[in-house]
C-alpha cells in the first residue's frame, strides 16, 4: 500500500527483468484495463528491453515473423510474459503462471465480466507452482472498499523506520510531524518525534540509507509494506506542503492527496446530509439579481415524461457556486413547442447585482431518458452554443467530464458520458465539509425550500458487495424522493468542466475589470421570459458550394495568394 512517486513501477520492471534473465518463468502482469496494459507495454516494457542488452538478447525482435513477440505477449527462453487487463476475463484464463504481478489493484473492476474477482481468477493460474510469487501494489482509495488495504491488513504490516540524525532514535515518517511557517510551505521541515530536532530534505538521503523495515504484526505467510511520499527521494517536504495547501480547499482534491501522497485510505461517513440544514445556505440571489462574483453561467437540464427541469448555476473564483434557480417547463418533450421554450430560456440574459449582463455559456442535457432522439435533434444544431447531450455512467474512478465524445449512429449529435458518481462525491463532499462561503461553497437561491433540499440530498453512500467484493455505491436515501435538483446540479457541474473548468474561472478571476457593468443599452434590455414565444435559433446553414480554390493553375503557370509562379 503506497503513495505515488516511490518507485513501485520500477519494482515491477526489475522483477520482470530478473525473471527473464536469471530465473525464467511464466509471468502474468495484471493492469486495471486493457488500454493501461497496452500503454505499459509500449511506455515501460519496450524501452527497458531495448536499453538492457541481456534482455534484448533474450526477447526476439517483434518485427521477425516467428518471434512470438506481440504487444501483450513476450516469449523468452524458459518462459513468457503476458500482459492483460483486469476487465478482460479471456486474458485471465488458460495459462499456468508462476509469477503474478498486480498493479493498481484498487482500480480493478469488481468483476472481470461475469467471471468474478480478477485477482482470484489470476491467483488460480498459480496453483500448480509451489514456488509461486504474487505481488500486489496500489495507491488506496476509500476505506472499507480498498483491495490493497484489505490485503495489507492480512499481512505483517511493515513500515519503514528511519533514524533521527540528531538523537539516533528510529521512527516512522508521519505527516503530522511536517511543520512550516504560516503561509510559507517552502519552509517545511520534519520535526523529530523524540527530541524535537529539525530535519530537512538534505537529511533525507542519509535517513533513508540507514532505515529498516519493521513489521507491526506477526508474520502469517504474507509480507506487507506501506510507504508514503514522505520517504520519496523525488519529492521534497516543501513540495508536499504546497500540494497539501492546494488540495485541502476541496474534499475531493484532499481525498486524492491523502490517497496518492500519504498512501492512506479516505474514510467516508456513509451518511447523507440533513436537508433542513441546507436552508441556512439560502441567499437573496435569483435570476433577476445574479451575484456579481459569478464569472460563468451554466445549465443542467433533466428531461422527464411531462416536463423539462433546468437548473441555472453560477460559478465564481475557485469554483464557489451559486444555484440561481430550478426552472420547470411543463409540456410534452416529444413536441417541438416545449423545446422552443427550452431554447428561449437558454438564450436569456441575466442581470447581476452590479448591472452586468451574463448569458448561459454551456449546457448539458440528459439524453438517457425516454426522449433521446429529441435531445439529439435539439443539441445537434446548437454545438456552437456549447449545448451538449450527456449520459451518466455510474461507478468509481470515472472521469467527471470525458476526454472525447461518442458519435451517435443515426444522428450527427455527439454524446458525452460523464462520471455521475464522481460528481456526486464532489457535491456531497462540499455540502458536508465546506460550510463557509469561499472556494467550493454552494449557495442556495432564495427560492429554495424543503423539497428542493430533499432532492439535492436524495442519495447516500453505502457499502455493498458485488461478486463478493465490497464496493461503495450511491443509493436513494428513502423511497419516493425525487432527484431532479441533484441530477441537474451534476449536469451543470459537467457543463462547467466542458466550458473550461477551474482554469477558465481562474483566468477570469485574475482578469482586470471583470466586474465592469455592461453598456447602458445592454442594461436597459429586458430579459426574455421562458414562456415568451421566442423563435429558437436556426441551425447554422452550410454553404451550397465549396469556396473557390485559392490556388488556380493555368497552362504552365500556377497562381497562388502571392501571385503567379512557374510550375
Amino acid at each position: 500500500m503506497k503513495s505515488a512517486q516511490v518507485g513501485w513501477t520500477e519494482t515491477i520492471n526489475n522483477t520482470i527483468g530478473y525473471h527473464i534473465d536469471q530465473d525464467p518463468a511464466p509471468i502474468l502482469l495484471l493492469q486495471p484495463t486493457l488500454e493501461m496494459a497496452e500503454s505499459w507495454s509500449k511506455d515501460r516494457l519496450a524501452p527497458m528491453i531495448r536499453d538492457t542488452p541481456v534482455l534484448r538478447g533474450r526477447i526476439a525482435d517483434p518485427k521477425s515473423r516467428d518471434s512470438g513477440n506481440t504487444l501483450l505477449h513476450k516469449k523468452f527462453p524458459g518462459g513468457h510474459l503476458t500482459i492483460v487487463g483486469a476487465n478482460s476475463p479471456a486474458g485471465l484464463a488458460s495459462r499456468p503462471i508462476r509469477i503474478l504481478l498486480c498493479d493498481e489493484v484498487d482500480r480493478f473492476p469488481a468483476s472481470a465480466g461475469t467471471e468474478g474477482d480478477p485477482i482470484d481468477l489470476a491467483r488460480r493460474r498459480t496453483a500448480t507452482f509451489r514456488n509461486r510469487k504474487i505481488l500486489m501494489g496500489s495507491t488506496p482509495t476509500v476505506k472499507g472498499a480498498s483491495r490493497i488495504e484489505a490485503a495489507f491488513e492480512q499481512s505483517d504490516q511493515r513500515y519503514y523506520y528511519v533514524p533521527c540524525l540528531h538523537c539516533g532514535e528510529f521512527q516512522r515518517l508521519v505527516w503530522s510531524q511536517v511543520r512550516w511557517e504560516e503561509g510559507r510551505p517552502e519552509t517545511a521541515v520534519y520535526v523529530c518525534q523524540h527530541c524535537g530536532a529539525v530535519l530537512t530534505d538534505a537529511d533525507k538521503p542519509e535517513m533513508l540509507r540507514r532505515g529498516e523495515w519493521r513489521p507491526s504484526q506477526p508474520f502469517a505467510g504474507i509480507a506487507g509494506f506501506h510507504i508514503s511520499e514522505l520517504y520519496s527521494p523525488w519529492s521534497t517536504w516543501p513540495e508536499m506542503a504546497a500540494a497539501f495547501l492546494r488540495a485541502k480547499k476541496f474534499p475531493e482534491t484532499l481525498q486524492t492527496w491523502v490517497n496518492t501522497a500519504l498512501g492512506e485510505t479516505w474514510e467516508e461517513s456513509g451518511e447523507t446530509i440533513e436537508p433542513g440544514s441546507l436552508l441556512e445556505r439560502r441567499g437573496p440571489h435569483g435570476p433577476q439579481n445574479v451575484p456579481s462574483a459569478v464569472l460563468l453561467l451554466t445549465a443542467g437540464v433533466d428531461v422527464q415524461d411531462d416536463r423539462v427541469e433546468i437548473q441555472l448555476n453560477g460559478w465564481g473564483a475557485e469554483e464557489e457556486n451559486w444555484i440561481i434557480e430550478q426552472h420547470v417547463i411543463r409540456g410534452d418533450p416529444g413536441k417541438a413547442d416545449l423545446w422552443h421554450d427550452v431554447d428561449a430560456y437558454l438564450q436569456r440574459r441575466f442581470r447581476t447585482d452590479t448591472g452586468a449582463d451574463l448569458q448561459i455559456e454551456s449546457t448539458c442535457i440528459d439524453s438517457g431518458g425516454h426522449f433521446t432522439q429529441q435531445v439529439y435533434e435539439f443539441v445537434v444544431s446548437r454545438k456552437r452554443r456549447r449545448v451538449f447531450a450527456i449520459k451518466g455512467m455510474a461507478g468509481p474512478g470515472r472521469l467527471a467530464w470525458p476526454r472525447k465524445a461518442s458519435r451517435t449512429p443515426k444522428s450527427r449529435a455527439n454524446v458525452y458520458v460523464i462520471g455521475v458518481d464522481t460528481i456526486k462525491g464532489i457535491l456531497y463532499g462540499r455540502l458536508e465539509k465546506i460550510v463557509e462561503p469561499g472556494p467550493g461553497y454552494i449557495h442556495l437561491p432564495a427560492s429554495a425550500d424543503d423539497e428542493f433540499c430533499r432532492q439535492l440530498t436524495s442519495e447516500q453512500r453505502v457499502r455493498t458487495y458485488v461478486k463478493g467484493r465490497p464496493v461503495i455505491v450511491w443509493k436513494p436515501r428513502a423511497e419516493g424522493i425525487a432527484q431532479e435538483a441533484q441530477d441537474c446540479w451534476i449536469y451543470a457541474y459537467a457543463a462547467m468542466l466542458a466550458r473550461g473548468g477551474p482554469e477558465l474561472l481562474r483566468r477570469r478571476a485574475d482578469a482586470p475589470g471583470r466586474r465592469t457593468p455592461s453598456t447602458p443599452a445592454a442594461q436597459a434590455a429586458t430579459p426574455v421570459e421562458p414562456s415568451a414565444p421566442v423563435k429558437p435559433s436556426a441551425p447554422v446553414e452550410r454553404p451550397a458550394s465549396r469556396p473557390a480554390n485559392p490556388f488556380v493553375r493555368s497552362g504552365g503557370w500556377m497562381r497562388g495568394r502571392g501571385g503567379w509562379m512557374k510550375r
